[in-house]
């Protein structure tokens, strides 16, 4: 091997080295599926996003308190804690792509899986939020943006996300349509 073909090696080496990985793979899900996977299913508020170092001090935790509004399924109670891996504590910052990302004061509707008595963690990573946006009377419902790539599930080949914007109230419809509920 020549001199050339080293140096070209070990560059391509440290390149890929330091590109980040930024994808994940995770099955699509549609709004039946949310509804029926997720344990509790709340529309809220959220009050507190706050990273800690996890037990052991090797990771970061994020977690987020969001006051319930209404509960679409389960009885979390008034506020439910949602803890999510990566977040930054100073200069140190740990990212897990494909979560979804809360801000506080921002209104929700959040799909979610017990992780413990009080405890949450979001169904289908950003497949499981959607924000309410509220323009005068009317609420839409976004599904979070994902950066996953997302398989179908029957054929399991790279597909665009089923979850559209809805108004809440038809989100919610569809919740309660999806568990099985009469329409109110």
């Amino acid at each position: 091997m020549s001199i050339r073909q080293v140096v070209r090696t070990l560059l391509l080496a440290v390149f890929l080295v330091s590109v980040p990985a930024g994808a994940t793979t995770q099955l699509r899900v549609d709004l039946s599926g949310l509804a029926v996977g997720a344990d509790t299913v709340v529309h809220g508020v959220v009050r507190r996003v706050e990273s800690r170092w996890s037990g052991d001090g090797m990771r970061i935790l994020t977690d987020v308190e969001i006051q319930v509004t209404e509960s679409l399924k389960g009885q979390p109670g008034g506020t439910v804690l949602v803890t999510q891996p990566g977040g930054r504590m100073g200069d140190i910052g740990q990212v897990v792509h494909g979560l979804a990302s809360f801000e506080p004061g921002e209104e929700v509707v959040v799909f979610l899986r017990k992780r413990g008595p009080r405890a949450f963690r979001v169904s289908d990573m950003a497949q499981g939020k959607f924000q309410v946006k509220r323009e005068g009377k009317t609420a839409l419902a976004v599904p979070e943006p994902t950066e996953s790539l997302l398989l179908d599930p029957v054929t399991r080949k790279p597909t665009a996300s089923a979850l559209q914007p809805l108004t809440l109230e038809a989100l919610k419809a569809a919740i309660r349509e999806a568990l099985g509920e009469q329409p109110q």
